[in-house]
């Protein structure tokens, strides 16, 4: 038996890298048997929201299904908000006769005639729908404007961005989430 002086260091003894061996070996197989026997995850359920539309109507996201939707929050006074309503516009009017649309969600209390003269200067053809100032909305929260959500065809959340959107970032998404379908 050797004498090592105290703090300096002691190599394992056969026993000991034994029982390391062992237990280093019962870890995956634990966690493959813990993988095995956990219930099922369940799926996303689909979300669905219901707002008015510039014209008083109410709308609902389960109105686009089948389409991946481009959920945008904003307000008028949010600079980056102003600066990606052009991208927007381009990336809805590319998809929305096909596999894609864009819905603006207005985050702000204006009286509807400010919203829709602002709307119509901006020459926005997608759907906006009105919500007063929330961090929490059915999607998710919202940090910060602008924040976007993009919610599968079949409904589910399934990306957020906050901060400016560029269509060709949501497009390659899309196209990646395609590939994995």
């Amino acid at each position: 038996m050797a004498i090592y002086p105290r703090g300096a260091y002691h190599p394992p003894s056969d026993s000991s890298k034994r029982r390391l061996a062992m237990s280093i070996g019962f870890i995956p197989a634990l966690f493959i048997l813990s993988i095995l026997l956990a219930p099922p995850l369940s799926l996303a359920e689909p979300v669905d929201f219901s707002l008015s539309d510039l014209d008083g109507r109410q709308r609902q996201l389960s109105e686009f299904r089948g389409k991946w939707v481009l959920v945008n929050y904003w307000a008028t006074w949010c600079p980056p908000c102003i600066e990606e309503l052009s991208e927007l516009e381009i990336f809805h009017n590319s998809h929305k006769e096909k596999d894609a649309v864009v819905v603006g969600v207005n985050m702000e209390d204006i009286p509807p005639e400010r919203l829709r003269a602002f709307v119509d200067e901006q020459f926005i053809s997608f759907p906006i729908l009105r919500s007063g100032p929330a961090v929490e909305t059915p999607l998710g929260p919202i940090p910060g404007l602008p924040t976007s959500y993009l919610v599968s065809p079949e409904g589910e959340v399934v990306a957020r961005q906050v901060g400016r959107v560029e269509a060709e970032m949501v497009e390659s998404f899309i196209e990646k989430q395609g590939q994995n379908r």
